[in-house]
C-alpha cells in the first residue's frame, strides 16, 4: 500500500504580519500530516513559533523547523552568498529555538526542511547540502532531513547515514534536471488546483512527472508539499488529499 506524507509551511507571519489566513491554521492542520514552521530568520517570531508548535501538538501533526536565511524582507527567498561554516551555524541556531518551543509545549521536532533560497542553494551546492545535514546530524541524529528529490540535500543525507525524506511539489513545475522552475519564471506557481493535484497524484503514484518543457521525468516522492498561503489554501489542500485518497494512497506521516 503506497503512503505519502503532506508537509506544509507555516508559521512565517511575524510581528503585526501575517502570511496566509491563520484564522485558517487549525483546519489547514486537519489536512496536513507535518508541518515546517518558521524559525524567526526568514520569517517567524517567538509569539508564532510557540502557537504554530502548540497546534501542531493539538492536531498530532509532525512538528519541523523551517530554517531560512537570515532575510525578512525577501522572505527568505532572496539568494545570499554564505559559507558552509555559516549555513551549519545558522541552521544549528534555528533549529535549536523551535527544538525548545516543541519540549515546553509538549512535542518534540521530528524533521528539519530548510526554506526557499537556503532550500535551492543546499538542493544544487554539495558543501552548503552537507554543511546543514551535518548542523542536523549533530544536533539530533534520529531527525529526518526534508530535502527536493534526487538533490545534493538528500545525497548528503544519503552518505551520512541520516534518514532523509524526499520531497516533490504538487503547486510547482519542474525543469529536465529535477530542479524546480525558478520562481520569477513564468509558470513556475501552478495556479490550477485540478492540475495539481493531478500532478501530486501521478509524482505519488508512479514517481514521475512532466517538466515545465514536456520532457517526462523521474522522481522519488515520501512527501508533498502544499503552501498554506496560496490563496484558496484550505479547499485546494481538501481537493489534493482527496485525489490521492482516490487513488489508493494512504496519506499519513512519516514513521
Amino acid at each position: 500500500m503506497k503512503t505519502i506524507d503532506l508537509n506544509c509551511d507555516m508559521g512565517e507571519g511575524f510581528g503585526v504580519y501575517r502570511i496566509g489566513d491563520p484564522g485558517l491554521d487549525h483546519q489547514i492542520m486537519e489536512q496536513i500530516t507535518s508541518v515546517n514552521i518558521a524559525c524567526g530568520f526568514h520569517a517567524g517570531d517567538a509569539a508564532t513559533m510557540r502557537a504554530m508548535v502548540k497546534l501542531a501538538v493539538q492536531h498530532n501533526v509532525a512538528i519541523g523547523a523551517h530554517p531560512g536565511l537570515p532575510d525578512l524582507i525577501g522572505f527568505g527567498r532572496r539568494e545570499i552568498q554564505i559559507t558552509a561554516q555559516e549555513a551549519f551555524d545558522m541552521t544549528v541556531y534555528q533549529l535549536g529555538a523551535l527544538s525548545a518551543f516543541a519540549k515546553a509545549e509538549g512535542g518534540i521536532v521530528r524533521h528539519v526542511k530548510p526554506h526557499g533560497a537556503l532550500y535551492n542553494m543546499a538542493a544544487r551546492s554539495r558543501e552548503l547540502a552537507e554543511a546543514i545535514v551535518n548542523a542536523v546530524y549533530k544536533v539530533d541524529a534520529e531527525l529526518i532531513l526534508y530535502g527536493l528529490s534526487g538533490s545534493e540535500l538528500i545525497h548528503a543525507a544519503d552518505r551520512i547515514g541520516m534518514r532523509s525524506a524526499s520531497e516533490v511539489f504538487a503547486d510547482r513545475t519542474y525543469e529536465q534536471d529535477g530542479s524546480l522552475t525558478p520562481r520569477g519564471m513564468a509558470g513556475a506557481v501552478i495556479h490550477d488546483r485540478a492540475i495539481a493535484a493531478e500532478q501530486a497524484v501521478r509524482m505519488a503514484v508512479a514517481g514521475e512527472t512532466q517538466t515545465r518543457d514536456g520532457v517526462t521525468i523521474k522522481l522519488k516522492a515520501d512527501t508533498i508539499c502544499v503552501h498554506g498561503d496560496t490563496p484558496d489554501a484550505l479547499n485546494y489542500m481538501k481537493q489534493l488529499r482527496s485525489g490521492l485518497e482516490q487513488a489508493g494512497i494512504v496519506v499519513q506521516g512519516l514513521v
